[in-house]
C-alpha cells in the first residue's frame, strides 16, 4: 500500500468524487475553509496499489506540543465492501498516525451500520457496516466519545420520480407544501449577494429555538466560499419578495446535503419550510444527484430528544432513517489518549465557565 498526498485541487476532487462513499466535508474546498477558520491544517491523502486509487482521506491535523490530533471528517472514501482493502487503508493511517505523534486519529464514514428506527419494523443492519464495525474493534480502534458528526440522519433515493416523491410524503407534509403555494410563497434560487439576508435569517431562527450560532464571519466565510466554488446553493421563500426562510444546500459527487436552514418569526403560518425542501429536493434531483441528506436525526429515537421536533418535520417527507457507524478513535499511544480523553472535557467545562 503507498500512500500519496494529492496537493491539486481538481485532481483531488475529480478522483474524490468518483469514490463510494465520498461526502462535502472530504472535499478540498471544506480542507481549506477549516484550514483558514479553525486552524486545522488539511493533508489530502491517496492509498495506492501500484497504479490502482483504492481509497482517499481528506485529514485535517492540530499540533499540541509535540502531539498531534488528527482528524478525517466523514472519511475515508473507499469501497468498504473490499475488507482486504479497508484492512490495508486502516494499517496505512495508523502507520501515519504514529509516525506524527497522534494523539488520537479519528475517523468517521459515510458509512451505514443499519437502517430504520431501532425496535421497529423497518430496523435493517447494514452488512457492510457491522463488518466494518467488527474489523475495526478487532484492531484496537475505539467508538469515540467525541461524536463530532451527526450519527443519524434521513436520506431520500433522488432516483425516483418526481411524482413518486410527492406521493411518498405524509399526507399532511404534502398538504403543507400546498398550502405554502396557495398562499403566496414563492421560493428563488440565492446568490452571493443574499449572504446578509441568509445570516439575519439563521441568527433569528438560533434566538427563537435557542441554539448557539458562531459569529457572523465564520459563516459569511463558509458560505461564500462554497457558493463560490460552485458546493452550495441557497434556496430562498418569499412572500411580496420578502425573504421569510431559506435553505443552503452542499453537494458533491452523488449527494446532495440540507445542511442549513432558517425561518423569519413572521409568515411561518404559510409554511415556507415544507415548500423549500420540496423545491431542494427538486433542485438536487434535477442536478443529476441520486441522494437528498437530510443531515441530522436523534441520536435516540424518542421525543426527549433534542433532535426530535427538527425529526418530526424531517421524517414527513419519507425518506430512510439512516444510522451511520460513527466515529471512531485509534490511539497510538493509549495512555497518553486516556490522559487526553480525561483531560479536555474538564478543560473545556472550565473555559466555559470562565466565558
Amino acid at each position: 500500500m503507498d500512500i500519496r498526498e494529492i496537493t491539486d485541487e481538481h485532481a483531488w476532487n475529480q478522483q474524490l468524487s468518483a469514490l463510494p462513499y465520498a461526502h462535502i466535508l472530504q472535499s478540498w474546498q471544506w480542507g481549506e475553509f477549516k484550514r483558514d477558520t479553525t486552524g486545522w491544517n488539511p493533508r489530502r491523502l491517496a492509498f495506492y496499489r501500484g497504479d490502482h486509487l483504492l481509497a482517499m482521506a481528506s485529514i485535517g491535523i492540530r499540533r499540541i506540543g509535540p502531539f498531534a490530533v488528527i482528524y478525517a471528517p466523514k472519511g475515508i472514501a473507499l469501497d468498504y465492501h473490499d475488507t482486504a482493502t479497508v484492512d490495508a487503508v486502516l494499517t496505512a493511517l495508523e502507520r501515519f498516525a504514529r509516525r506524527h505523534g497522534a494523539i488520537w486519529l479519528k475517523i468517521d464514514p459515510d458509512l451505514p451500520a443499519a437502517t430504520g428506527v431501532p425496535t421497529e419494523p423497518d430496523d435493517a443492519p447494514n452488512p457492510i457496516g457491522q463488518t466494518t464495525i467488527a474489523l475495526l474493534q478487532r484492531r484496537g480502534w475505539r467508538y469515540s466519545p467525541d461524536q463530532v458528526q451527526f450519527r443519524n440522519t434521513i436520506t431520500i433515493d433522488l432516483t425516483l420520480s418526481e411524482d413518486d416523491l410527492l406521493a411518498a410524503m405524509s399526507q399532511n407534509t404534502r398538504r403543507k407544501v400546498r398550502t405554502a403555494e396557495k398562499k403566496g410563497v414563492t421560493v428563488r434560487h440565492g446568490t452571493i449577494a443574499d449572504l446578509p439576508i441568509l445570516y439575519e435569517l439563521y441568527r433569528m431562527t438560533g434566538e427563537r429555538d435557542q441554539f448557539l450560532i458562531r459569529p457572523l464571519a465564520y459563516y459569511l466565510k463558509e458560505w461564500r466560499w462554497l457558493i463560490e466554488q460552485g458546493l452550495a446553493q441557497p434556496l430562498i421563500a418569499e412572500v411580496d419578495g420578502i425573504p421569510i426562510a431559506h435553505v443552503i444546500l452542499f453537494h458533491f459527487g452523488r449527494k446532495c446535503w440540507y445542511f442549513y436552514g432558517a425561518s423569519a418569526n413572521d409568515h411561518r403560518e404559510k409554511m415556507p419550510n415544507y415548500l423549500l425542501q420540496w423545491e431542494a429536493i427538486r433542485w438536487a434531483k434535477a442536478q443529476g444527484y441520486t441522494t437528498y441528506d437530510l443531515w441530522g436525526a436523534p441520536n435516540e429515537f424518542h421525543e426527549g430528544d433534542s433532535m426530535w421536533g427538527v425529526y418530526e418535520f424531517k421524517r414527513g417527507f419519507r425518506g430512510t432513517v439512516t444510522r451511520y457507524i460513527g466515529a471512531w478513535d485509534y490511539a497510538p499511544f493509549p495512555p497518553l489518549y486516556r490522559l487526553y480523553t480525561e483531560m479536555m472535557p474538564r478543560v473545556i467545562a472550565w473555559m466555559r465557565q470562565r466565558r
